[in-house]
């Protein structure tokens, strides 16, 4: 195992009774990253974080944390021999206790001045000096998520293991918290993984995203590569918005569609004339009033700086589109587009 290779899972296998949740799941994250496994609910991105806490054992399959065996057929450190720490869906802090007491539960190993500085230190690296004394009731959310991350890294663990920790949040605070909880990890040089049906939430945060479905692992790459680079149907329809297009391979990378002939950096293996479908993005249709390629407004979605179009091509075939806000077009009104799709994708 390489120096850089923080984190590595090497063909797990993990299930319930008869029930086989993970397949196969191998992945490695190297030190320092925030990795994301990311999925629909069911997925067994959760049953995998468990295993690597140590609380599900493998039924195949080694998890590696750096030179160090967690687990293996047959074999598993227990949870709190792994130098692990732990931020869950509910914060899980204990109310009884102020908040610097709960940042300090997992250091009873230091000395009463040790403890006092690393609390401080670390209620400093998550902008909560001087809520030492208060209790968690008196926090909000937002706050309770920072204590509680303060918590699982004040002991200096190995591995951040993150367990939906925004989804009891309102919506508007989750990205931003994401966004503020990615600095905290980096300044501390935080290895992490997370785990999140949010794919917003992993954008954030994440330097690799891993998207699984019923128990396999689809792809494991940057957000971009997943938005972008989908490896196969299921990323491209769980990642971001978009529509398929049928399409024929005209010649080399051209592929024939109702928008006219599109160019790609990845078209399968199809031979000239064959049927392919094409993954289009709202960013990839932009609206221009001098076009001759026109489109039927079928109903709209006002978000602020932009509004996101689905229109009815002449053929009958629908596709989205990203327009700035100040382009207001009813229902029914014809609309030009072009094309500028620099990443379009040939499933």
């Amino acid at each position: 195992m390489s120096d850089s290779c923080h984190v590595n899972l090497k063909n797990v296998v993990c299930g319930y009774g008869e029930q086989i949740v993970l397949q196969d799941l191998s992945f490695s994250v190297a030190r320092g990253e925030v990795a994301c496994l990311l999925g629909p609910s069911g997925c067994g991105k959760t049953t995998a974080l468990r295993a690597i806490a140590g609380f599900e054992p493998v039924r195949s399959g080694e998890i590696w944390l750096q030179e160090h065996l967690l687990s293996s057929t047959g074999a598993s450190l227990p949870p709190e021999q792994r130098k692990l720490g732990m931020v869950f869906q509910d914060f899980a802090l204990f109310p009884h206790l102020t908040v610097a007491d709960n940042v300090a539960f997992g250091l009873r190993a230091l000395s009463r001045k040790q403890r006092k500085q690393r609390v401080s230190e670390y209620l400093e690296r998550v902008r909560l000096r001087g809520f030492e004394k208060r209790y968690p009731h008196e926090l909000s959310g937002g706050q309770q998520q920072r204590v509680a991350l303060a918590r699982a890294l004040a002991p200096m663990p190995e591995l951040i293991l993150l367990d939906e920790p925004f989804s009891s949040l309102d919506v508007s605070l989750r990205e931003q918290l994401a966004l503020e909880v990615r600095d905290i990890l980096r300044e501390a040089d935080a290895t992490a993984i997370l785990v999140t049906h949010d794919q917003f939430e992993a954008f954030a945060m994440a330097d690799h995203i891993g998207v699984l479905n019923n128990g396999k692992l689809q792809q494991w790459a940057s957000a971009f590569d997943l938005y972008h680079r989908p490896r196969n149907r299921f990323v491209a329809e769980f990642i971001g918005q978009g529509v398929f297009l049928p399409g024929e391979r005209v010649a080399g990378n051209a592929v024939r569609t109702a928008l006219g002939t599109l160019h790609s950096h990845q078209v399968p293996d199809a031979s000239l004339g064959e049927k392919v479908t094409v993954l289009l993005r709202p960013d990839d249709l932009l609206p221009d009033p001098n076009a001759d390629l026109k489109a039927k407004v079928i109903r709209r979605a006002f978000r602020g700086a932009e509004t996101l179009y689905t229109l009815e091509l002449e053929n009958g075939q629908t596709v989205l589109s990203v327009f700035p806000s100040h382009h207001d077009h009813a229902p029914g009104e014809m609309v030009g587009l072009k094309v500028e799709a620099d990443h379009v994708v040939v499933l």
